[in-house]
């Protein structure tokens, strides 16, 4: 907390934010007033995510505007209007209905960021299916045991994913009816269709049922440190938080266009990269490539984008790379910068400052809040290492847990403790299918205990300490590895940094750090002893890491997120679990 807050100046906002006043928002708060913001299905018919991330537009008199903006691989550029997107899911949705897929039954996509796949999304939650994304990265077997779990009905994918990852398996997935290949012309046997077939004869009118706000939408799977992984349940209700974040947080305005980096294999790729831009009715820019840091700087040139939402690994790879964007590229159309995957670390939020003219902001959430619950607002001033206030209509506290079904509310400021949401946010987990006991461990009492280790200060703003799992207790202290990492972080030489607690007879847990340099810098005995002194001055002897490595790169998610327990497993030879979601596992 030593670093020096960020101040916004008024004066130099270019549009008046969406939440000008923090205090006065929470306090006025109302989930119902959010809902009167949303249109509902016509008639009284309920609440529908696609009918108020597309169709709404539409109706409203705003179907030419620019709702997808895709950028392929080979730089091709595509536009498709809220029109185009209404009657391409609606398309979709016939396809299903025709296909006898109904209610509740589950449709996965196993894709890359192609315009098929948004249209498949839209298209399932108009016909009452659920939608569930898988990574296009992950391997047969994790593949496979979510598609059993989830009970899969539909897949949609390319031929050369079906073939490689998922044909050898089908023979154990006898629930998983059709495969819809997004690049075929014919059908082939067992039900492997060509879904530009399917679309063709398919009609674009498509009349949304009643839609309870808690019917099922999304199933989304997350890895625990141990076990099978989750699919997280959530319902149409959802998209009240979707909205609110992508209004308070994001700050997106109508003219806007968004940039969302995430995959949609993983939540935020679908909460942030399709379902809250568009029901703000923005321009939301969807690349085809992965991460390339001068590609990634000219899309913010070239396609003028205002709002940025990207992974601290893509910015600490682009400190890595040495890139200055802000003198290379025209950034003067980006408003906001925000962060999520993991938290990020103090210099990277001043880093923004200074390569990209902007703070970024970071914010927290996780795959079973559906969206974010923590953030920092356009109009407030950051707390580089902060993950911000919690959203309006969100309640966040530390607590301690007394029993399985009770805690203790921490009041005063400066107070570690497990971090934990009052239950009943529209967008809160309805379950792990398939596993009531599991769902039902994570709360206590009205609590929704996160798993996540925190602090709050006097002002409010909540300060991410480490999971509950990665706290390292080493002579009687308790070490946040977060903490470790962000001092290491502030050497000039380092990009990234994971911390793990190594086990040591005389003193329980010894720290260890696996450094990462930047490119200029060279591996050394000499430098490994400068960085075990940097990071005693600056954390004191009891805190600061007592062995480091140098490892030329450290596993990570999809998401951003550096698999501490996998550092953890790889240093004691211990079984490594579920890398499903591993990047480039």
């Amino acid at each position: 907390m030593g670093w020096q807050p960020i101040r916004k100046d008024p004066s130099r906002w270019r549009v008046a934010p969406n939440l000008p006043d923090y205090h006065q928002a929470r306090a006025e708060f109302s989930w119902n007033a959010v809902r009167r913001e949303l249109s509902g299905l016509p008639d009284g018919r309920g609440l529908n995510i696609a009918y108020e991330a597309v169709d709404r537009h539409v109706d409203q008199g705003r179907g030419d505007r620019v709702a997808l903006r895709w950028l392929s691989k080979e730089g091709q550029v595509e536009d498709f209007s809220y029109t185009d997107l209404r009657d391409r899911s609606n398309r979709f949705a016939n396809l299903l209905r025709n296909l006898g897929i109904g209610k509740g039954e589950r449709v996965f996509s196993l894709s890359s960021r192609i315009p098929e796949l948004y249209c498949a999304v839209l298209g399932t939650l108009k016909n009452l299916s659920v939608f569930c994304p898988l990574f296009s990265a992950f391997g047969p077997e994790p593949i496979a045991q979510r598609l059993e779990r989830g009970d899969a009905r539909v897949l949609v994918t390319s031929e050369r994913l079906y073939r490689k990852k998922v044909q050898a398996l089908r023979h154990a997935l006898p629930q998983l009816e059709y495969i819809l290949l997004t690049d075929s012309t014919a059908d082939q046997p067992d039900n492997v269709l060509s879904l530009s077939r399917l679309l063709q004869e398919s009609e674009t009118q498509f009349s949304i049922p009643q839609t309870d706000p808690e019917d099922m939408a999304l199933l989304h799977f997350t890895s625990g440190t141990t076990g099978k992984p989750k699919g997280a349940v959530h319902v149409h209700n959802a998209v009240m938080t979707h909205y609110l974040t992508g209004k308070y947080v994001l700050d997106l305005h109508p003219e806007d266009i968004f940039w969302c980096t995430a995959d949609c294999g993983w939540v935020t790729g679908t909460s942030y990269g399709i379902i809250a831009p568009l029901t703000h009715g923005v321009t939301n820019l969807v690349d085809e490539a992965d991460f390339e840091s001068e590609r990634w700087c000219r899309n913010l040139e070239e396609q003028r984008v205002n709002v940025w939402y990207t992974a601290p690994t893509a910015i600490r790879m682009l400190m890595r790379s040495g890139l200055k964007p802000r003198e290379k590229y025209d950034l003067s159309h980006l408003r906001l910068v925000h962060s999520v995957g993991e938290p990020l670390n103090p210099e990277a939020v001043v880093w923004g400052v200074e390569a990209l003219g902007l703070p970024i902001h970071d914010n927290w959430w996780q795959t079973e809040t559906g969206g974010i619950m923590i953030a920092n607002y356009p109009a407030m001033e950051i707390r580089p290492g902060s993950m911000g206030r919690p959203l309006p209509g969100i309640e966040a506290a530390i607590v301690h847990r007394i029993s399985e079904s009770e805690v203790e509310v921490e009041d005063h400021p400066g107070c570690e403790g497990e971090l934990a949401l009052r239950q009943g946010w529209p967008s809160m987990f309805r379950a792990y299918l398939h596993d009531e006991q599991r769902y039902r461990k994570c709360f206590a009492g009205d609590w929704y205990i996160t798993g996540d280790l925190a602090e709050r200060d006097a002002d409010g703003y909540f300060w991410f300490v480490g999971r509950a799992d990665d706290i390292i207790k080493t002579s009687g202290h308790m070490v946040g590895p977060f903490e470790v990492e962000s001092a290491l972080m502030e050497h000039p030489a380092v990009a990234e940094v994971g911390v793990i607690g190594k086990p040591e007879e005389m003193i329980g847990e010894l720290v260890k750090a696996f450094v990462a340099l930047k490119s200029d810098a060279v591996a050394s005995e000499e430098l490994r002893l400068e960085l075990l002194g940097f990071a005693r001055k600056k954390l004191g002897s009891a805190v600061a890491p007592k062995e480091i490595e140098f490892v030329a790169n450290l596993p990570k998610t999809r998401s951003g997120k550096i698999m501490r327990r996998l550092l953890k497993a790889r240093e004691l030879g211990l079984p490594e679990g579920d890398t499903s979601t591993l990047e480039n596992g």
